[in-house]
């Protein structure tokens, strides 16, 4: 005779099923919130656009905000948390995040819209997505449906983010590895690099091409008038706590352009990294490839942002709907987020592209 399940039981496989890598593709869906938050991108697209207009800066922020919490355990809204459940340093605390990400206060004010109009429903993760998006939009004119139904993670550890962030001073392997760990090509990883061209960087990022300690250096693939204009920027007793910033792309730092190709050639990329994509062959056909046609360019860079989007998702009734996007719910809260949406997800599946 067959018994019932326990709940318990089924909590605990719903619990083990969250913790699989990979387990479907594809369980995100355009227009997630066309029936329980039908004003949910355009709430954020206001909170973005508000922010826009006083500083411009803040697009490029977000968009790298959504690519630091994508590489790291998945887009689960993880590097917006500011305290970590089990202790420690979270994400936001690491190298490579802090002092130079922002945009937290943007998602911060579209979540509080979200959360007088659709209380409990549109998760922060989500929220990070349609921002980067319509950052995209303002800076570059470009716009693309942002699949949805990510849910919030509750874990975000400084030691993820350094083992799991490309850095600045990897070659063109290591770049290429480290996409290949995210499903994301080669290809991807050239497109998304493109992201260059809006935005501003710290001097730690670079200082080590332009300075050995006192003694002014110009690095391999760095024009010398360039590193010349850097060094006058950027002190050679640069730390990671300068807070002294240079913008990526000279030309245009506030349009998303494909400008950042055309620079890569004149030995006017910024960081070792940037440089790696022409010394690579296969790598500097692309390159060259967009640097020549920049409607190809943004068309495939929207494709790559929507795949980057998929990283290791939390959907169904996996992780939750944060209440506040730096902290996670309470353990008395009720779990009311998702309720009513679009049946377009298994629960319980992380999934991956």
């Amino acid at each position: 005779m067959a018994t019932q399940g326990t709940p318990g039981l089924a909590l605990a496989v719903v619990c083990a099923m969250c913790l699989l890598p990979v387990l479907a593709m594809a369980q995100l869906q355009v227009g997630f919130y066309q029936t329980t938050c039908p004003n949910a991108e355009t709430l954020v697209r206001q909170a973005v656009a508000t922010a826009f207009a006083k500083d411009a800066g803040v697009a490029a922020g977000l968009i790298r905000l959504h690519f630091h919490d994508c590489f790291v355990r998945g887009c689960d809204a993880s590097v917006l948390l500011a305290t970590n459940p089990g202790g420690g340093k979270t994400e936001r605390d690491a190298i490579p995040n802090n002092p130079s990400l922002r945009g937290f206060d943007v998602i911060d004010a579209a979540k509080a819209s979200l959360e007088q109009s659709c209380p409990r429903t549109v998760s922060c993760a989500d929220i990070l997505a349609f921002a980067a998006r319509d950052s995209i939009t303002l800076t570059g004119n470009v716009f693309y449906p942002v699949p949805a139904g990510r849910r919030d993670g509750s874990i975000s550890r400084e030691v993820d983010a350094l083992d799991n962030l490309p850095r600045p001073t990897f070659t063109a392997q290591q770049l290429i590895d480290r996409f290949k760990n995210k499903t994301l090509t080669a290809e991807d990883m050239v497109l998304l690099s493109g992201a260059h061209t809006v935005g501003r960087s710290f001097c730690a990022s670079f200082v080590n091409r332009i300075w050995n300690g006192n003694t002014p250096i110009v690095d391999a693939g760095l024009s010398p008038s360039y590193a010349a204009l850097l060094r006058s920027l950027c002190p050679s007793s640069t730390t990671q706590t300068t807070l002294i910033t240079t913008a990526m792309d000279p030309g245009s730092p506030n349009v998303l352009d494909n400008n950042y190709y055309k620079l890569l050639p004149r030995n006017m990329g910024l960081f070792f990294s940037d440089n790696q994509l022409r010394v690579d062959g296969n790598l500097n056909a692309l390159v060259n490839s967009f640097a020549a046609n920049e409607t190809m360019w943004k068309e495939r860079f929207a494709a790559a942002m929507v795949k980057m989007g998929r990283i290791e998702v939390q959907t169904g009734r996996c992780g939750q709907v944060r209440l506040k996007c730096s902290v996670v719910n309470p353990s008395s809260s009720v779990e009311l987020g998702f309720a009513g949406a679009s049946p377009v997800v298994e629960e319980g599946v992380v999934a991956s592209s």
